[in-house]
């Protein structure tokens, strides 16, 4: 009888534990209180709390709030990057990378495609895409400014090898945003040609869904640094027409950043320019003489050179070139 009544009980506690399996298995109500309370303050895919410098970067781009394309968040090719958190990202050919800065830019946007907002748009179509597999590595992350305002394409440089989002587009967008702009940030096939293209057909998605977007086309800027500073300079010169953005109009301003590219026309748009003069990738004498050569043209221009900065120094925070952005949003501002 002892037996029995043994061999019931243990039963009984065998039910019990595989019950309260099944109802954290299942969110049951009684347990997801708990749960958050386990989850609250942890950085990571699911959790509550927000990114810091500690977080992996695999975190961020498995994070389930991103999606299919949280890859995009960094280089696609991996060689291209080292570190393991936030605060030891760093990327080839770039100095000056700010950990707080990818702090704040992975939290805006987790914070606000959590919270529903779409802060990635395809630019091609799932058919286009699927005759070319590059095609699934394009996009656009949009860092959304006041209803109605002006937009901005920004463009990273990675030497058409890869794309630094992370420390050339994404920071110049977020603080155009803060102004009240509407700013993306192209992630695009590394390639001069394709690169060009891509950025053409992001320009002409933006203009065909500008009501959705709540976007004003008029005046748009297109901003680059290095090879994202070629991009730009090359649809100001030529139109995004030229690389099959169909007829839309040139940029209203240009802008851009450590490149020494020396190609240029007399219908060129206004364009504001900055190099750092120990940039031993981009001469800043090379960008002086394009500058030069536009203002004989009658284009308005604006040039700064900074003494001891290198290549890559993104934002400029704690340089001699910190406020450069507020310099040139105000030259944008001045062709509108």
């Amino acid at each position: 009888m002892k037996k029995m009544v043994f061999i019931a009980a243990l039963l009984g506690l065998l039910f019990c534990f595989a019950g309260c399996g099944a109802a954290l298995r299942n969110g049951s109500p009684e347990n997801s209180n708990e749960t958050a309370e386990k989850n609250s303050g942890q950085a990571g895919p699911g959790a509550a709390g927000p990114y810091t410098v500690d977080t992996k970067i695999s975190e961020v781009i498995n994070d389930p709030v991103f999606g299919e394309y949280g890859r995009l968040l960094f280089p696609v090719n991996s060689a291209y990057y080292s570190g393991d958190t936030l605060g030891e990202l760093r990327l080839t050919w770039y100095s000056n990378i700010d950990a707080n800065k990818t702090v704040e830019i992975v939290n805006s946007l987790r914070s606000r495609a959590a919270a529903g907002e779409t802060v990635f748009y395809d630019i091609y179509t799932e058919k286009e895409k699927e005759a070319d597999a590059e095609k699934r590595d394009t996009g656009l992350f949009f860092f959304k400014g006041n209803p109605g305002g002006k937009f901005a394409v920004c463009n990273a440089g990675g030497g058409f090898a890869y794309v630094g989002a992370m420390h050339d587009s994404f920071p110049h967008a977020l603080e155009l945003s803060k102004k009240g702009y509407n700013a993306f940030a192209l992630i695009y096939r590394p390639g001069a040609q394709t690169a060009c293209e891509d950025l053409a057909r992001a320009i002409r998605f933006i203009f065909e869904h500008a009501e959705e977007l709540e976007v004003d086309t008029d005046c748009y800027s297109l901003w680059g640094g290095s090879a994202g500073g070629r991009m730009a300079a090359w649809l100001g010169s030529y139109g995004p027409g030229a690389f099959g953005g169909s007829d839309l109009p040139r940029p209203g301003a240009v802008i851009l950043q450590y490149t020494g590219h020396s190609d240029y026309t007399e219908n060129d748009p206004p364009t504001y320019a900055c190099v750092g003069e120990s940039d031993g990738i981009a001469s800043w004498r090379t960008m002086e003489r394009r500058m030069e050569a536009l203002h004989a043209f009658g284009i308005p221009t604006e040039f700064h050179h900074y003494p001891g900065l290198s290549h890559g120094f993104g934002l400029g925070t704690g340089t001699v070139a910190e406020g450069w952005l507020d310099d040139a949003a105000a030259f944008w501002e001045a062709q509108m």
